[in-house]
């Protein structure tokens, strides 16, 4: 929950690929009355490394203290608090046949999408942009009768 003096906080966690370290690293959060608006985690190729992406909000000390808190977990290598970052989430939409398929691929182009699947009685559209891109997509899709939608985590690297 976003709070007078509480900003969006983007976190990138690079830790040892080994089992309960997701829990851990998810428990200093929960246990400050933080919420992850988002968690992505994914392997790093050609390594025994995984790097997690949190989005969360928070003070700048209770960030700072939950970054220290990190640090002191033996399976944790790196911690990076982003400043200045490329970021990114993808959104998989699916929409009835009967939706004008022209519209909705003009749509997908805009934010660096495009139909991805045509079955018998769907499509479903991908795209990938910018959280508040993706956040802005869905409500101009919401006109198309969307019968599913499923959002990604945030990915982000740093410039």
């Amino acid at each position: 929950m976003m709070t007078e003096n509480s900003e969006r906080r983007v976190v990138s966690v690079i830790v040892v690929n080994e089992a309960s370290v997701l829990s851990r690293i998810t428990n200093l959060f929960s246990g400050r009355g933080y919420n992850i608006t988002s968690l992505t985690v994914a392997p790093i190729p050609d390594s025994k490394y995984s790097r997690l992406t949190i989005v969360t909000s928070g003070s700048v000390r209770v960030i700072e203290q939950i970054t220290k808190q990190l640090h002191k977990l033996i399976s944790v290598l790196r911690v990076y608090e982003h400043a200045d970052l490329v970021e990114k989430e993808m959104a998989l939409v699916k929409f009835p046949i009967t939706e004008n398929l022209s519209d909705v691929n003009t749509l997908c182009e805009a934010y660096n999408g495009k139909i991805v699947n045509v079955g018998e009685n769907v499509v479903i559209a991908m795209v990938i942009d910018e959280p508040k891109r993706i956040d802005n997509f869905l409500a101009v899709i919401k006109r198309y009768n969307p019968k599913e939608i499923v959002r990604s985590g945030a990915v982000a690297l740093e410039r």
